[in-house]
């Protein structure tokens, strides 16, 4: 019986809902977000590969998942301790309706906003006050997932895409080749800087501990690959060339 352990790569399936058959805010199945409601045309559906204990998942269903089997389907609840948090009432607050007129836009209860780079949702306008809730829309909120382990992953390059897939690196801008002494070399499509580097290594190798090295290089253009082809001459060519010179 194979079972998931912390810092195990695992390919899962999952739904998310509000407990009690609440509405659906998260899934890794089109058919199931279209059902909802919640489909996302620029959503890649499908299962995600996750790795275990590193927050990669809400805090309750990345503890839970340790010691559950390969292969089985589970309910797992949350209350919202272990979900998205309880409700903080400093992160309610009251703001002048002038500033969002002052950018064009009239605030209505539900709205989505953006206030200074932090986002929250109107919950109140009343004459010249609209309070905004800067929470978590699912904070104070008891969830559930219903979630399908498929399988533990060992490949050290599949480790390496979803590792990069996790930190926000398109799996389509990169091409990763592992060497058989457990060393990755990372091809991007332009130059990365310094800092993203030093800091996709240390997530890297925070998650995946028998990585042996990772470097990274930029791919060459059709023109650069050629320009690096030596010119080759036949034997033919050369015949011809000597008999001219003759």
């Amino acid at each position: 019986m194979e079972v998931i352990k912390e810092n195990d790569f695992v390919e899962l399936d999952y739904t998310g809902r509000v407990a009690g058959g609440g509405e659906v805010f998260d899934t890794t199945s089109a058919s199931v977000a279209k059902e909802s409601g919640i489909f996302d045309e620029h959503t890649a559906y499908g299962p995600a590969v996750v790795c275990i204990g590193k927050r990669h998942l809400v805090i309750g269903l990345d503890k839970q998942l340790v010691g559950k089997e390969i292969g089985k389907s589970y309910t797992i609840k949350l209350p919202a301790e272990e979900a998205f948090g309880k409700k903080n009432g400093k992160l309610i607050q009251l703001v002048s309706t002038a500033k969002f007129r002052q950018q064009q836009m009239t605030p209505f209860p539900g709205m989505q906003v953006n206030i200074d780079g932090i986002v929250g949702t109107v919950r109140t306008v009343a004459g010249g006050r609209t309070i905004v809730d800067f929470n978590h829309p699912l904070s104070g909120r008891e969830i559930e997932y219903e979630v399908t382990v498929k399988r533990i992953i060992a490949d050290l390059s599949e480790k390496v895409n979803a590792m990069l897939r996790l930190i926000g690196v398109s799996a389509n801008a990169v091409k990763v080749s592992v060497t058989a002494d457990g060393a990755a070399s990372i091809e991007f499509p332009q130059e990365v800087p310094e800092e993203l580097k030093k800091d996709m290594v240390d997530k890297l190798r925070s998650a995946i501990p028998e990585l042996k090295g990772v470097s990274f290089n930029v791919k060459k253009s059709d023109a650069e690959k050629k320009e690096e082809q030596p010119s080759v001459v036949t034997g033919a060519e050369t015949s011809e060339s000597t008999k001219k010179l003759g």
